[in-house]
């Protein structure tokens, strides 16, 4: 037997059915991605906000001001559902095609470390048509927030995850639901790979650490995830930015329909309503200060009940130079250009925060469920030796 195949059977003697790892991956992934949402939709904010300078700043200014002015749920987990939905079905899909990549390339004499990389793109790969479609819902209702949000200007205003999901179809095509998915597959596939490569060296160093056939116990189950998963998501934050920002951008020939209805309805302006009012949920552009007038501008904040004069609530111009591509290269170029290497990282901090948790909260359960299973089997089928592959071949 040569030798990276014995390696594979020392540092993967195990194979959970596949069944198993399936479902353990699904309820694992999902409860990591439920238990991180908010922190998502402030990571979300950071990056799509389309105000220069942007209203969304730190991320616990940014947490706390969502917060307080649209709750929780429409606010801090806006956009739950589709995240649901694409997490759990994507999370099943991904740990299944992950196992067999896996244990396929190990038993034809793949050296695991390649294995484990190469495994990671392939799963996401296979994942990525039901994911890309809602995360494009999950991103919009995030950075919208609210129905009729009177404290974000998003361009979007979506009354449900199901209209948003009409609302897209019926204006956009059922090509939108699928925007931004190079950008999608550039982040998730590197992240993917660089995740699980460093998860399974950390827990091999782990088991070393604390000798053969002991349990690594459940610090250093949480660390290796996390540490897997945060410096995965670092290092893959611009590409995230660039995925956020092509999938929240408004489409143009939208956002010129929804300026002509705005304008037919504002030419002629009633008693009862200041002319210079602007609904702050058209993709429109706002008029300067400097060109609004005393009278104009105390009307106007007379109408919001919280205070948003001060730097980290004002709105601001949509001053956000537009990506208008599908090409990441060209978008990377464009945030340097236009924001420097600081636009590349926006939202890095929260970014580090959910994906260590995240990744963290997975892993342990999916290593708690595959021991659960495995005293519980499912089916006496999934015994089976064949389904089980510990036997290796030469």
């Amino acid at each position: 037997m040569n030798r990276p195949v014995q390696e594979a059977i020392d540092d993967d003697a195990y194979r959970p059915p596949y069944l198993h790892a399936m479902l353990a991956g699904g309820l694992g992934g999902t409860t990591g991605d439920m238990l991180m949402h908010s922190l998502d939709t402030v990571k979300t904010r950071q990056q799509g906000d389309p105000h220069m300078p942007p209203k969304y700043t730190s991320m616990g200014n940014t947490y706390w001001t969502i917060l307080r002015q649209e709750g929780v749920g429409r606010g801090l987990y806006g956009g739950v559902t589709p995240a649901f939905l694409g997490s759990f079905g994507g999370t099943v899909i991904f740990f299944g095609c992950y196992e067999w990549s896996k244990r396929f390339m190990i038993d034809h004499g793949v050296t695991p470390s390649v294995a484990y990389l190469t495994s990671g793109f392939f799963a996401d790969l296979a994942a990525s048509p039901l994911y890309v479609p809602t995360e494009v819902l999950k991103t919009r209702l995030q950075l919208q927030g609210r129905y009729n949000n009177p404290f974000f200007s998003s361009g979007y205003n979506y009354r449900s995850s199901l209209n948003a999901l009409r609302t897209i179809y019926r204006t956009e095509g059922v090509g939108e639901l699928f925007s931004g998915y190079k950008a999608t597959l550039f982040r998730d596939l590197p992240f993917s790979a660089l995740q699980f490569a460093f998860y399974e060296q950390e827990q091999k160093l782990a088991k070393q650490w604390v000798g053969p056939g002991k349990d690594i116990g459940l610090t250093l189950e949480i660390l290796t995830g996390a540490s897997a998963g945060g410096m995965a998501g670092v290092l893959t934050c611009p590409m995230d930015v660039v995925k956020t920002r092509i999938q929240t951008e408004l489409d143009p020939e939208v956002a010129a329909k929804a300026r002509q209805v705005k304008k037919a309805k504002t030419s002629a302006p009633t008693p009862n309503v200041p002319a210079a009012r602007v609904d702050p949920h058209q993709p429109t552009h706002r008029p300067s200060p400097a060109s609004t007038s005393p009278v104009v501008q105390t009307a106007r904040q007379q109408t919001h009940p919280i205070s948003t004069s001060g730097p980290s609530t004002a709105l601001k111009h949509h001053g956000q130079v537009a990506l208008d591509t599908e090409s990441v290269v060209k978008a990377l170029r464009i945030i340097y250009r236009t924001e420097g290497f600081a636009g590349w990282f926006r939202g890095v901090g929260p970014r580090a925060v959910w994906t260590s948790v995240q990744s963290g909260t997975m892993l342990l359960v999916y290593q708690k469920l595959i021991k659960w299973f495995d005293a519980h089997p499912l089916s006496r089928d999934l015994d089976d030796e064949g389904l089980r592959g510990a036997s290796l071949s030469s």
